[in-house]
């Protein structure tokens, strides 16, 4: 049986084994600044001065990609934190506050959804499209600016229920979406929000008030949306919005705002996976 030739894999490393672990580590727990080093995401420019300070050796980029792809590591957008966020409002939310409420809802019966607002713009361009090298591709729309707003809650059931409105959202939309969403149910909603004004607002306690046994509302932590798996709603239809739109008017945008919806409605599967992103998986089994 004929042999591999060649080096074996590992064989014969600038750096070796402890010392990768040591710049693997480096590399997920710290940004570059926090080491002395310029910027805040990691290039394999910067892993090699990062190598260069530590050991004292000049890796060329390829062959620091070489060892970033070894250690199962890869080249990604990050994920971007608010600075005032409260690492322990997060922690309290995950294995207290949560939990409770699931504990509670499935006790009862009751029904859990998570709730956002997002506002949808005629100028709005995401997403990216082919074109010839050099030239940049041209995106045709109106010169009219115009928007809607809109406000959905879904549940890890698979459920989606939506507002489209035009304008702005304050407590008296939240009062109106409120008596819409009690209207679908039969029993009592725990609703998940995060703190806007007009969550908190005197109009909206009132009406929690008079309808104690229909809707509850339940605070996610300042500054964390990516606790919030309706976060991704909002994230879904800015991104597949304007691929479709061909909205002349704030009339025809709120028609296709709501087509998005209806579409989305009639696919439970794409909402039960809004609750399987990557930070936090919400079940009530």
């Amino acid at each position: 049986m004929a042999q591999p030739r060649g080096r074996r894999v590992g064989e014969h490393q600038v750096l070796d084994a402890v010392e990768q672990q040591a710049i693997r580590q480096a590399v997920l727990d710290h940004r570059p600044c926090d080491l002395g080093l310029a910027g805040q995401l990691w290039t394999r420019a910067g892993v090699g001065d990062l190598i260069a300070k530590l050991y004292r050796v000049r890796l060329t980029e390829q062959g620091v990609g070489k060892y970033l792809r070894r250690w199962g590591l890869s080249f990604q957008r990050p994920d971007k934190r608010a600075v005032e966020q409260a690492a322990e409002a997060v922690r309290v939310w995950r294995e207290e506050t949560w939990p409770a409420i699931r504990a509670q809802a499935r006790a009862e019966g009751d029904e859990v959804l998570f709730a956002d607002q997002v506002g949808i713009r005629s100028d709005q361009v995401t997403g990216r499209t082919w074109g010839a090298k050099g030239c940049t591709p041209v995106v045709r729309r109106s010169g009219n600016r115009f928007s809607v707003n809109a406000m959905s809650a879904i549940s890890t059931k698979g459920r989606m229920h939506f507002m489209v409105f035009t304008e702005i959202f304050d407590a008296e939309v939240m009062c109106r979406f409120l008596d819409r969403l009690a209207g679908h149910f039969d029993r009592k909603v725990h609703l998940v929000v995060d703190g806007h004004s007009a969550h908190r607002s005197r109009k909206v306690r009132a009406w929690l008030a008079d309808h104690p046994d229909r809707i509850e509302l339940h605070f996610l932590p300042s500054y964390s949306p990516e606790l919030n798996p309706d976060e991704l709603v909002n994230a879904d239809l800015n991104r597949s919005l304007p691929m479709h739109s061909r909205a002349r008017d704030q009339a025809q945008l709120a028609t296709e705002t709501r087509r998005f919806f209806h579409r989305r409605q009639r696919q439970p599967h794409i909402i039960r996976g809004y609750f399987d992103g990557p930070h936090v998986r919400y079940t009530l089994e």
